[in-house]
C-alpha cells in the first residue's frame, strides 16, 4: 500500500511549515534515513528524513509552498510492485500513529551539512475533528473556500477522514456569504488596521512564519498570563573592573566576557538561590525545575528567537561566553534544532546596547519569568550620605503570578542585584 509522508510536527508548538525544497524527484529510489526535503519553521530549516523504503511516486507540495499544516500529506512513497496510479487514488490521511510519534519527530532531529539544523522523521500525529480541543484540521481546497465567504471553520463539523473539514462541508455551511462579497474573517479580538487607511497608502507585507508566531504566542501569553512587574537598580561599577581584568588576562585564550555575560551567570545562580522562582506554571501544578537553564533574546531580521544555555549554574562565565555567541551565531543563520530554543526556565532580553534606560518583557511560555535589561549609564547616588556618580544599570522582572508571589520575585530580584554588583560572589 502506497505511504504518505506527512508535513511533520517538528516542534509542540508547530501549526504548520515551510516545504523549501525537495532533495528527491519523482520515481527516485528512497531507503530509510535518506533525506527528502528541507522543511522551514518559523524559526529553523530542517531537513526530512524517510523512515521506509520505496519510490517516490507522486509529490503532492511545489517546492516554496508556505503555510502548510501539520499532518498534511506532501508526498507518497510507493511500496515494491506498485506503480504510479496508486499515488493517484491514495487521499485519505496515514493511520494515526502511537501518542510518541510527535516527539520522536523532533527528538531524532539532526544537524544538516549547511543551512540545516535537524532532520525529522516522517511519522506525525493524526488529525482531530473540527469540534476537538486545538486547531481546525481541513483541506486547502476547504479553506480557500471557507476564506472566500468568510466562514469560521471552527463552526463546521468535518465529514472527511477523522473529522476532516473538506470542500462539500464548506459548501453546504449555513449563511454563507456570495463568493467575492466578504473579506475573510479576522482572528477573535484583532483589529485590520487596513479599514482605517486610504487604499494605496501604504504597502502590505505579508508576515512571515515568525512574525506569525510572535504575534499568536505574545498575544497568548499576554492574555492568559497574569503579569507583574518589579524593577531595581544595579551599580556596574565593580563589575566592570572585574570584566575589564579578566578581559586583560584571557586575551591570549580569545576570551572577551560582555556584561550580558555576567548578567546570564548572575541570573542563573539567583534561580539557584531562590529554587523557588525557577518554576513553570503547568494548569494543576507546579514544575520546579532541577537547573537553570537561561534564554538569552537574539534579534533576527524579522523577529527574534531565544536560544537556551542550559545548566548555566554549572557554567563559568568564559563557557556561558563562548555558548552564547556560537548560539546567537546559529540563531542568525536559522541552524538551531528546537531542543536548543524550547523550553527554558528563565529568559534575558538586554536591550542595553541600543541605549534603552529601562522596558518591561512579555513572559515566553512555558518559563514564568523574564529580566528585561537596560543601558549602564552613569547617574548620581547616595552612599553614606554623599552624593556620587556611578554606572548604575535598570532591570525589570516580569512574573507569572500564578507561579512567582511578589515577595517571591522580589527575593529573586535581590539575590540578582547582589551577584551583579559584587561578581566575586559568583565564584562562591
Amino acid at each position: 500500500m502506497p505511504i504518505q509522508i506527512l508535513m511533520p510536527a517538528l516542534s509542540p508548538t508547530m501549526e504548520e511549515g515551510t516545504l523549501a525544497k525537495w532533495l528527491v524527484k519523482e520515481g527516485d529510489e528512497v531507503r530509510s534515513g535518506d533525506l527528502i526535503a528541507e522543511i522551514e519553521t518559523d524559526k529553523a530549516t530542517m531537513e526530512l528524513e524517510a523512515i521506509e523504503e520505496g519510490t517516490v511516486g507522486k509529490l503532492l507540495i511545489a517546492e516554496g509552498t508556505e503555510g502548510v499544516p501539520v499532518n498534511d500529506p506532501i508526498a507518497v512513497i510507493l511500496e515494491e510492485g506498485e506503480d504510479a496510479s496508486a499515488a493517484d487514488n491514495l487521499s485519505t490521511p496515514a493511520p494515526e500513529p502511537k501518542a510518541d510519534a510527535k516527539k520522536s519527530a523532533a527528538k531524532d532531529a539532526k544537524p544538516a551539512p549547511e543551512k540545516a539544523s535537524g532532520t525529522p522523521t516522517m511519522a506525525a500525529p493524526a488529525p482531530k475533528s473540527a469540534g476537538s480541543r486545538g486547531r481546525v484540521f481541513a483541506s486547502p481546497l476547504a479553506k480557500r473556500i471557507a476564506q472566500d465567504k468568510g466562514i469560521d471553520l471552527s463552526s463546521i463539523t468535518g465529514s472527511g477522514p477523522r473529522g476532516r473539514i473538506v470542500k462539500a462541508d464548506v459548501e453546504g455551511a449555513p449563511n454563507a456569504a456570495p463568493r467575492g462579497k466578504s473579506k475573510p474573517q479576522a482572528p477573535l479580538g484583532s483589529i485590520d488596521a487596513r479599514a482605517f487607511y486610504e487604499e494605496g497608502s501604504f504597502d502590505e507585507i505579508p508576515l512571515n512564519s515568525m512574525r506569525k508566531t510572535i504575534a499568536r504566542r505574545l498575544t497568548q501569553s499576554k492574555q492568559e498570563i497574569p503579569h507583574y512587574y518589579l524593577t531595581i537598580d544595579c551599580v556596574l561599577d565593580e563589575l566592570l573592573k572585574v570584566r575589564k581584568h579578566l578581559n586583560e588576562e584571557g586575551a591570549e585564550q580569545g576570551i572577551k566576557l560582555s556584561v550580558n555575560d555576567f548578567i546570564v551567570r548572575a541570573s542563573a545562580l539567583a534561580l539557584k538561590k531562590v529554587p523557588a522562582a525557577n518554576v513553570s506554571f503547568a494548569d494543576d501544578a507546579l514544575l520546579q525545575h532541577h537547573h537553570s537553564d537561561v534564554g538569552i533574546a537574539v534579534a533576527l531580521e524579522g523577529g527574534l528567537i531565544t536560544p537556551i544555555i542550559r545548566r548555566a549554574e554549572e557554567k563559568g562565565l568564559a563557557e556561558i561566553s563562548a555558548e552564547a555567541k556560537e548560539l546567537a551565531a546559529r540563531a542568525r543563520d536559522k541552524k538551531l534544532s528546537p531542543a536548543e530554543f524550547e523550553g527554558g526556565s528563565f529568559s534575558v532580553s538586554n536591550l542595553g546596547m541600543f541605549g534603552i534606560k529601562n522596558f518591561t518583557a512579555v513572559i515566553n511560555p512555558p518559563q514564568a519569568a523574564i529580566m528585561a535589561v537596560g543601558a549602564g549609564e552613569p547617574r548620581p547616588i547616595i552612599v553614606n550620605g554623599e552624593v556620587k556618580a556611578a554606572t548604575v544599570m535598570t532591570v525589570t522582572l516580569s512574573c507569572d503570578h500564578r507561579a512567582i508571589d511578589g515577595a517571591l520575585g522580589a527575593q529573586l530580584l535581590a539575590a540578582f542585584k547582589s551577584y551583579i554588583e559584587y561578581p566575586p560572589s559568583m565564584l562562591l
